[in-house]
């Protein structure tokens, strides 16, 4: 079987831990997984999702650039095949108070969650309406609904995010375009957020941070839903999380 005898997935910003997680569950359903990141090993993702018997391709990409995102998108459709789903799950997590944010840490957090949202949205929509089909998928967080002190820029770029995801939405879906919000509200386990929040991190106990593998399990639930009951945006959070 080839690469084009597969459904395609699209993940934006496979990390090394949610994002990589959801390419493994669509891999455990046949897809062909085309996985990208700015920098960073895909070497292993690309392992692990030819152990579970699918095939990946890996692409270093930056999705805040319009000619890097088109060249993307335009490739995947000719080499592989129509993009079936694309997840959009680039971060930009920082934190910083509202003096100590220069210009630069705002545009670029800017860049990364809502422009690089946007580009990625548009081109595969241009694929997906010649199909009347397909599934979009946009990563939000806790700062998608609510700013927090040292989190400006943040909550920002993840507002804008959703916005534009809002707005996707309500004019792709009459066009057959499933367009979803997942609003991640607690923290993800990973070495790099216990770095990043060592204390609320530490404090969380058992069961009070996500798991990467279960919550790609959602994706793969909304990509499923049927067009009579199609969700906009679902929210995850550990059973002890205060909302």
């Amino acid at each position: 079987m080839t690469t084009k005898d597969k459904p395609v997935a699209l993940i934006i910003g496979a990390g090394d831990h949610l994002g990589s997680a959801i390419a493994r569950r669509f891999a455990k359903e046949g897809f062909h997984l085309v996985v990208t990141r700015r920098r960073g090993d895909l070497d292993l993702l690309s392992s692990e999702i030819q152990a579970l018997g699918s095939s990946a391709t890996a692409i270093h990409s930056d999705a805040r650039d319009e000619d890097q995102v088109i060249e993307l998108v335009e490739r995947v459709e000719s080499e592989h095949g129509p993009i079936r789903v694309a997840v959009f799950n680039v971060g930009g997590n920082v934190r910083f108070d509202i003096c100590e944010t220069s210009t630069r840490v705002y545009r670029k957090v800017w860049e990364m969650c809502a422009l690089a949202g946007f580009l990625v949205g548009r081109e595969v929509a241009k694929k997906m309406l010649q199909r009347n089909e397909g599934t979009l998928l946009f990563t939000g967080a806790s700062a998608s609904l609510r700013g927090g002190r040292g989190f400006a820029a943040f909550a920002g770029g993840k507002h804008a995010l959703r916005a534009l995801a809002q707005s996707m939405a309500r004019e792709l879906g009459p066009q057959g375009i499933h367009v979803a919000h997942v609003v991640v509200d607690g923290l993800i386990r990973n070495q790099a957020t216990a770095e990043f929040l060592p204390d609320l991190y530490a404090s969380k106990g058992e069961d009070g941070i996500i798991e990467p593998d279960e919550l790609a399990e959602i994706y793969w639930q909304l990509h499923n839903q049927p067009r009579s009951a199609w969700t906009f945006e679902l929210d995850a959070r550990p059973f002890s999380e205060n909302w």
